[in-house]
């Protein structure tokens, strides 16, 4: 891999230096890149794999040649699918290795350590995603279908994805999925359960935050752009200072997410509990959150100092039920906001089951109203996501052992905050302690 991408760098060197050779050399890869749409697999395929050896060139060089036809099916979402385009967008698909890569030109590398190198390389940090499933797959786990439309289709948050940081995302486990036959013909397919997390590392791998679940596209902004920021600021520090500087900020996140949520649930006429108590400053602004129970022991462990970060949203939580939530959801509407590309793609995906309702006029209505819905389920993932899994995150990040592992801290992730497990392959879909009436309880292997 690493002599592939070597000779793409000479190639370009080349291109630079002798206008000659460079003619011949971009003429090789306009035909690289139109073979690889080609309708012969035999001709297509080594196209496609040497366009994905060639990293994010390739993948550009790609959009750059078919750009007329990608420009002109993201502008229009309800054009035809022709045979050309679906060749083409399995090409994007292929060299990026993302589903619906036309809409969000990012490339992901599903190596690690090709991760790290191109990290080090181009001195940006790594935005390392793990989900149920690939996200090249259509049927890849809900959280990351999710991000290809709300996310990686949004026109800002690609572009901040593109040019900040590296990408890379690692399968944790299949994604369980499930036919329903309703026995007429009509069948629905799912995938049930299952969790993603975005990780934001440096150029070594270890974390600078880590994002769990759903964030509409503004929070998920905000939050890149302050990892960003403390990725740029360890280069101005010693290691020893940038680590300080790192837990400060886990433990201030958690202290300013806690105080929001007060916030949040003061102005929606919500009572904080007599237990927790608002630390002002002289000016009266809200400074920390005083849990009373946590003056009971000083005992100093890890145990307690975890205790002591979360007690707080976990007060808050006991407080917040369903109709609360979604009364704060709305105060954070502009958060989950979704952009025209965004909604290019859902009017894509949904056409034929709108339109079979009823008249054009009636499914531009059904498509505004699902947009609609689906901005407030955002809004509710982003601030149930923040307030009451990213709290959690931070304090671990201060404070546990498995910090700088990223693969034992996954595990940890996925068992203690996702509920999911490794030693359950069943991800709590199964036990053979329920009866369910059927031959070998329904399981087959």
């Amino acid at each position: 891999m690493r002599s592939k991408f070597s000779g793409s760098l000479l190639l370009l060197l080349l291109l630079v230096s002798t206008p000659t050779l460079g003619k011949t050399a971009n003429s090789n890869l306009e035909t690289l890149a139109i073979k690889a749409t080609s309708a012969n697999s035999a001709e297509s395929a080594p196209a496609i794999a040497e366009l994905r050896s060639m990293g994010p060139s390739g993948l550009k060089l790609l959009f750059q040649v078919h750009a007329d036809e990608i420009n002109h099916q993201v502008s229009n979402p309800m054009a035809a699918e022709t045979e050309e385009w679906g060749r083409l967008k399995a090409a994007l698909d292929a060299v990026s290795q993302q589903k619906d890569s036309y809409l969000a030109g990012l490339y992901w590398y599903t190596d690690f350590n090709q991760a790290k190198a191109a990290a080090l390389a181009t001195g940006k940090p790594i935005v390392s995603l793990r989900l149920l499933g690939k996200l090249s797959e259509e049927f890849s786990c809900a959280n990351s279908r999710f991000f290809r439309t709300v996310l990686y289709s949004n026109a800002e948050v690609s572009r901040t994805l593109r040019e900040n940081f590296v990408l890379h995302w690692q399968s944790v486990r299949p994604a369980p999925r499930v036919t329903i036959d309703f026995g007429d013909g009509r069948k629905l397919e799912r995938t049930l359960t299952g969790n993603s997390i975005h990780y934001i590392l440096d150029t070594e791998g270890k974390a600078i935050d880590a994002l769990p679940g759903l964030y509409g596209p503004g929070a998920f902004l905000r939050l890149l752009g302050q990892s960003d920021t403390l990725f740029k600021e360890s280069f101005k520090t010693s290691k020893e200072q940038s680590a300080s500087s790192l837990r400060a900020h886990h433990r201030n996140s958690v202290n300013a997410i806690n105080l929001a949520w007060v916030t949040d649930t003061q102005k929606i006429g919500g009572e904080i509990p007599k237990d927790i108590r608002i630390i002002r400053n002289q000016d009266g602004t809200p400074q920390a959150l005083a849990i009373a129970s946590l003056a009971i022991t000083k005992a100093y462990s890890e145990t307690t100092i975890l205790r002591s970060m979360t007690a707080g949203s976990e007060a808050l939580g006991a407080i917040t039920d369903e109709a609360a939530w979604r009364k704060i959801a709305q105060l954070h509407m502009d958060d989950a906001r979704l952009d025209a590309q965004s909604i290019g793609l859902i009017k894509r995906q949904t056409q034929k089951v709108l339109t079979a309702a009823g008249s054009r006029r009636s499914s531009d209505k059904e498509l505004a109203n699902l947009v609609q819905k689906l901005e407030m389920n955002i809004a509710l993932d982003t601030v149930r996501n923040e307030y009451l899994l990213h709290t959690k995150l931070h304090a671990w990040l201060v404070n546990d052992v498995r910090r700088h592992d990223l693969e034992a801290f996954n595990n940890k992730v996925y068992a203690e905050l996702f509920l999911t497990p490794a030693s359950d392959p069943w991800l709590g879909l199964f036990s053979p302690e329920t009866y369910v009436a059927l031959e070998s309880s329904g399981v087959s292997r």
